[in-house]
């Protein structure tokens, strides 16, 4: 098992669970360095003094808050140590909500709790009594010196803490303009819905990839070989004024029909090759037939 980044407990009323929390999600893009062109050397980089244009040491950096332009106030260690609420090792749950009154925006990054040696009874009964509450449990907990709003929940087997935005990170929609719905016909509206359904299918998220990453690893490996590597063109349609909705919508739905049937095919095809040939099939329902007798 991968190492713990955090230990602690839930704390739910009066129970305390042992608990080590561990991330549950990982990137799988490749990381560069800068090089020198010349000779292919790693680049070190310098902390520089915009002022002077001197390199300045770890021990000469101070932190500072611009209030103003080119106006800065120093914070001290001793700031930030007022500052900071007292360190627990405790996922305190405040309340309990169901999950549909949470705005997905809140969302951030995902981790698994996992339970501590000698609190596996403890940790089944909380996932066991959240997941038949339908609700989330919402929490604090201290990590890395700052104080962070969490959401408790099941998924499979598992309690995940999710790290949320607080209330005030929210960018307002009021900021912006969205156009109202007044002015959609209903001939629009039903196409529109026809083209929904017709690409309408169940969550599979094995289905996606990230093509980005895939590409640039095949470039790396062909690289390392000292092979140029072709990769498949990329069309993105060329983006134009809407003239004729219907006259798009319409398009789009002939589109997504064709790809269907498509599908179907392929479907159908990959069935067929694993089908037996009839020949083997009434092989084996006469070997069948002859087992019952």
């Amino acid at each position: 098992m991968a190492r713990a980044i955090w230990k602690g407990s839930i704390s739910f009323g009066l129970v305390n669970i042992p608990i080590e929390l561990h991330t549950a999600v990982r990137d799988h893009r490749p990381r560069f360095r800068m090089l020198h062109a010349k000779d292919r050397s790693p680049v070190r980089f310098q902390r520089v003094c915009i002022k002077d244009g001197h390199p300045v040491a770890w021990e000469d950096l101070v932190k500072g808050y611009e209030y103003a332009k080119g106006r800065f106030v120093v914070l001290t260690k001793e700031d930030f140590q007022a500052a900071a609420l007292e360190k627990t090792r405790t996922v305190d749950i405040i309340d309990f909500v169901k999950s549909d009154e949470i705005d997905d925006r809140y969302f951030e990054t995902p981790y698994y709790l996992v339970p501590a040696k000698g609190g596996e009874r403890a940790y089944a009964l909380l996932r066991e009594a959240i997941r038949e509450a339908g609700r989330i449990g919402i929490a604090t907990f201290i990590l890395r010196d700052a104080q962070h709003l969490a959401a408790v929940e099941v998924i499979g087997d598992a309690l995940v803490l999710s790290v949320m935005r607080f209330a005030d990170e929210l960018v307002d929609t009021a900021n912006f303009s969205f156009p109202p719905a007044g002015n959609i016909r209903k001939p629009e509206l039903d196409m529109a819905k026809a083209l929904v359904n017709s690409l309408a299918s169940e969550w599979d998220p094995d289905k996606y990839s990230d093509k980005y990453r895939e590409n640039l690893v095949r470039i790396i490996k062909g690289k390392v070989k000292g092979k140029e590597v072709e990769l498949e063109p990329t069309t993105e349609a060329p983006r134009a004024e809407v003239v004729d909705l219907m006259e798009r919508l319409r398009r789009s739905l002939e589109a997504s029909g064709t790809r269907q049937r498509s599908a179907g095919r392929q479907r159908r095809s990959a069935a067929a090759e694993k089908r037996p040939a009839k020949g083997t099939r009434k092989a084996a329902a006469r070997k069948r037939s002859r087992r019952a007798a």
